[in-house]
């Protein structure tokens, strides 16, 4: 961290993981932008994400989210908050860890399903679920996504991981 000029910080993992919290957090402390990818979609098509799947599906909101990640190459000194799904492609990771330090905060099933339980906030791919389907369509998916997850820079743990700890690992 000492040797860089600028810095990008990518916030990798799960919805839930606690990415738009802890990174909001991180750049106060860095004195960083904050730049969450999931705000910036909704604020430049005026709709909230749930709306552009409904509306879209999953395929145009991935071509979106990937747009609105590429655009980060401009910014410097920004902790950048990744949509769950971002990182989950050969184009996106490889960008991400080209680009900046990639952090994954690493979740369990159960820490997902708990957060999730408690959340206010709806995730359109979770929207209308049982628990036991949620429960079944998150341990599928996030065994999908791990491989890309598990390719940052640095893990710590969402559930314990604080801002000052991830300035230690930085250094």
């Amino acid at each position: 961290m000492e040797n860089q000029e600028t810095m990008r910080i990518y916030l990798i993992g799960y919805s839930y993981s606690g990415k738009t919290t802890t990174g909001r957090q991180l750049a106060k402390l860095l004195g960083f932008r904050f730049f969450d990818t999931d705000k910036e979609i909704e604020n430049k098509y005026h709709t909230t994400i749930p709306l552009i799947f409904e509306r879209y599906g999953e395929k145009a909101f991935r071509i979106i989210e990937s747009s609105i990640l590429h655009s980060t190459h401009t910014i410097d000194d920004v902790v950048v908050s990744t949509g769950g799904g971002t990182p989950c492609n050969e184009e996106n990771i490889r960008f991400i860890l080209n680009n900046g330090i990639a952090i994954y905060l690493e979740m369990s099933v159960d820490e997902i399903i708990q957060r999730a339980v408690n959340s206010h906030k709806q995730r359109p791919l979770l929207h209308g679920m049982t628990e036991s389907e949620r429960r079944q369509y998150i341990e599928r998916h996030l065994s999908q996504r791990i491989p890309y997850y598990k390719q940052a820079h640095i893990v710590l743990s969402g559930v314990t991981v604080t801002a000052d700890q991830i300035i230690q690992h930085l250094k």
